[in-house]
């Protein structure tokens, strides 16, 4: 899919990689792209700066996304490219509160199931429309440290799977982005919390990240690695589970003692 002339809807988008998607869109040429924050002031600087549009919601609302898509389409008409970014990290296990639990349920989940619901109705009776899910590669490799994020990952995962399997001959197109570290304010409050340099070595720009996003939608490729060795991280854990989690346990304890 060529970006010219197209309607682009990105979510989280007052920072980090959902910033940097807005403005690599605007830089393609789309036709008009729409900043979306739960922070309503973010948005707006994010968009001024790129001349867009700028429009508050909580996706973890229905209520905020149907008003959003139905804004959208009133004033342009359709949506092209829905890019369904926006996130929030948990850390620990179990024990993690059950408000923690359902609040990154519904922001990493059901916000997509959101999205999905009240934008794919359009998408559909035109034959045509992309959906990108910001995913991370802990929904294909889990998380060492923080079983909430890296279970609704994997969830958010196999539901863009499935919009692939159910749309996919109708026209649409799906994409999930799964980087490893990114430098973004995300990623710093993992270091503040754990104390730990995880995935900071590698950690790409959020405008390299959105760069691998255009290439990937050009492709029309399902899975968009801007990290390619999480394809060999993957495909080592599908040939040997069992050697695989053994690895993901010596990972995490020499985390662990590196802190200490």
């Amino acid at each position: 899919m060529e970006l010219t002339d197209r309607v682009v809807v990105v979510t989280g988008a007052a920072r980090g990689i959902g910033r940097a998607l807005a403005t690599r869109f605007a830089s393609e040429g789309a036709k008009a792209v729409v900043v979306v924050d739960i922070d309503a002031e973010g948005a707006r600087s994010a968009a001024a700066d790129i001349g867009a549009t700028a429009m508050r919601c909580d996706v973890a609302h229905e209520d905020d996304v149907t008003d959003l898509v139905q804004q959208i389409e009133a004033a342009h008409g359709r949506i092209d490219i829905f890019c369904s970014n926006a996130g929030i990290a948990v850390g620990g296990g179990p024990e993690a509160a059950n408000t923690d639990w359902q609040r990154i349920w519904d922001v990493n989940v059901m916000s997509h199931v959101y999205v999905a619901r009240h934008v794919l109705p359009g998408m559909l009776v035109r034959k045509e429309g992309y959906l990108v899910g910001t995913v991370s590669a802990a929904g294909l490799l889990n998380h060492v440290f923080a079983a909430p994020y890296g279970a609704t990952k994997a969830a958010a995962l196999s539901f863009f799977e499935w919009l692939s399997i159910a749309h996919g001959d109708d026209g649409i197109r799906v994409s999930c982005l799964c980087p490893q570290g990114v430098k973004t304010d995300m990623l710093a409050l993992e270091r503040s919390r754990l104390g730990i340099d995880f995935l900071e070595a590698g950690a790409l720009e959020p405008a390299a990240v959105a760069a691998a996003v255009v290439d990937g939608i050009r492709a029309e490729r399902f899975l968009i690695l801007p990290h390619p060795e999480v394809a060999d991280f993957f495909r080592r854990k599908a040939d040997d589970y069992d050697r695989w989690l053994r690895g993901m346990r010596r990972l995490r304890a020499n985390l662990l003692a590196s802190a200490r």
